[in-house]
């Protein structure tokens, strides 16, 4: 879990430094559909890839919580397909306002 900190914080940290680093506005080409486009394809990679790591940890910890206790699995189940419910709409948000935006 720690490596998987470091990674996020360092892929931080270079987006942050592309900013930072990024020239005044002197004469701005007009905005083409290519960058939206391109945009849009990270946008949507990063919620693919936030919701899907969700989805794993959370299988795993309701697989775990069922080993342990088989007697609450209804619960349990319940719970877990729930929470992936709202989870795989965060991915869908994203794609919904991809849509609204490009």
């Amino acid at each position: 879990m720690k490596k998987f900190a470091v990674l996020v914080l360092t892929f931080a940290l270079a987006m942050a430094a592309s900013v930072a680093f990024a020239e005044g506005a002197a004469a701005a080409p007009a905005a083409s559909g290519l960058n939206t486009g391109v945009a849009a394809l990270f946008a949507i990679a990063i919620a693919a890839f936030g919701g899907s790591l969700g989805m794993g940890l959370s299988i795993s910890r309701a697989v775990e919580g069922i080993a342990r206790n088989p007697e609450a699995s209804g619960k349990i189940m319940t719970t877990m397909i729930i929470g992936l419910a709202l989870i795989e709409s965060l991915a869908i948000y994203t794609l919904v306002i991809i849509f609204i935006k490009a």
